[in-house]
């Protein structure tokens, strides 16, 4: 299994939040959004949705899809560690048909 993709969270976190220098509560009343939901998202803890997505776009100058990707692969490598005995007995249809 490859690496796990970072959650937007952290990257919030991590790099966009202390290169605005503003603060957390500042930036939840700037994108509209409740403090609560956004210490979730960036502690990680909630995923970013498509109303974050488009906020955070219209507020960082990026796009909607790039917060979206991330969250998505994120929840797919996720998903994929919980399914691992489920997915193990997955056949292919190919060796259905053989």
């Amino acid at each position: 299994m490859s690496r796990q993709p970072t959650h937007p969270g952290a990257v919030l976190r991590e790099d966009i939040l202390p290169a605005l220098a503003i603060t957390r509560t500042a930036f939840a009343e700037s994108i509209q959004m409740s403090r609560t939901m956004l210490y979730a998202i960036l502690n990680e803890e909630k995923p970013i949705t498509p109303e974050t997505a488009i906020k955070l776009s219209i507020a960082l100058g990026n796009t909607p899809e790039m917060w979206l990707n991330m969250q998505m692969k994120y929840d797919i490598w996720e998903k994929r560690k919980t399914m691992k005995p489920i997915l193990k007995r997955i056949k292919r249809v190919a060796e259905l048909a053989a």
